[in-house]
């Protein structure tokens, strides 16, 4: 699974992130102050949490290693969450990371995106 600082410098690539610590110590990645990304601990090991696509999220949920995210899916929301081994390979999770910040970005207003420069 990526390793944690991996995570932490692919997120601060992205235009216009910024990262706050919040929800129990979670490393919370957002554009726009809205989140596309959680880093938390799940039983002492890294868990990776990202905004899907209706799709993304009708095929990997069931897949070993993911599940709907806790609190955020049960409120109907279509985020997954990388908990265990296998999960999704590196380049993989970085995809869907990229995907969920694109999501979110495509949902701020036109001026929020100029502000922000994107």
């Amino acid at each position: 699974m990526l390793p944690r600082d991996a995570f932490m410098t692919f997120c601060a690539s992205l235009p216009a992130t910024t990262h706050v610590v919040q929800w129990g110590n979670a490393d919370v990645w957002k554009v726009g102050g809205k989140v596309f990304a959680i880093a938390g601990w799940n039983d002492g090991h890294d868990a990776y949490t990202f905004k899907a696509s209706d799709i993304a999220f009708d095929v990997l949920s069931d897949q070993p290693g993911i599940r709907p995210a806790p609190y955020l899916a049960s409120r109907g929301m279509k985020w997954l969450q990388v908990h265990a081994d296998p999960g999704l390979s590196d380049d993989s999770l970085r995809d869907h990371i990229k995907a969920s910040y694109d999501t979110v970005v495509a949902g701020l207003t036109r001026k929020k995106r100029a502000e922000l420069g994107l």
